[in-house]
């Protein structure tokens, strides 16, 4: 195991034990992956293992055509999914996918979250899409996130959960993070009357601001 490999996976299992401390996952559900720097390489959690017992080489490395290049367990029945992202967007550099509560909900109902919060549209990019929904770990299933992620860094996927990808894990798990807080304020805000979208203009202003200043 290189240093370079050990941090990464490092960084990945930090990122599963806070996304189970902020009750994003239940059990093992859920999985989180991240490309390894300057290596056509990712790290990508095992498949049904609890967050806070994964040991670093544990942690399973895969090359760009996924192929197992190093690791003590199976990876996440899901990487098709996180392979699929990285091969599509050269821009996505960490990949969370969650269970948490209120996302599943938008989930399951398949609405998309709407372009209505400004902190949403800043780190997302807009509107959160649901893709079709396709049964785990097949390769439908990641076409189908890849078409809804299409100018976005989240979308839902449809009777599943939240898929967040971003520049690096920590901006990926903070996407996610907020992905959920706007699918609640959705739901409450549904209860009140209905959502009012921003206008597309808006949504281009904010999102550039978050990017550049």
């Amino acid at each position: 195991m290189s240093v370079l490999h050990e941090e990464i996976r490092n960084q990945v299992i930090e990122a599963g034990i806070m996304m189970m401390k902020n009750k994003m996952v239940v059990g093992t559900w859920g999985n989180i992956s991240a490309r390894v720097p300057g290596e056509e390489l990712f790290a990508i959690t095992p498949s049904g293992v609890d967050y806070e017992t994964i040991q670093a080489d544990g942690i399973v490395i895969m090359d760009m055509t996924g192929k197992v290049i190093d690791g003590l367990m199976k990876p996440s029945v899901e990487w098709p999914l996180h392979l699929a992202v990285y091969q599509d967007r050269k821009d996505i550099h960490a990949v969370v996918h969650t269970h948490s509560t209120c996302c599943t909900a938008m989930a399951i109902a398949r609405k998309p979250i709407p372009a209505a919060a400004e902190d949403l549209v800043q780190i997302v990019g807009g509107d959160v899409r649901v893709s079709e929904y396709h049964l785990p770990g097949t390769k439908e299933l990641a076409d189908a996130a890849v078409r809804a992620l299409k100018d976005r860094n989240g979308c839902i996927l449809a009777n599943h959960g939240c898929l967040a990808a971003s520049k690096n894990l920590k901006e990926a798990m903070k996407t996610a993070e907020v992905m959920e807080k706007s699918a609640q304020a959705t739901i409450f805000a549904n209860m009140l009357g209905g959502v009012v979208e921003l206008e597309q203009s808006e949504v281009d202003v904010m999102r550039s601001f978050y990017l550049n200043s």
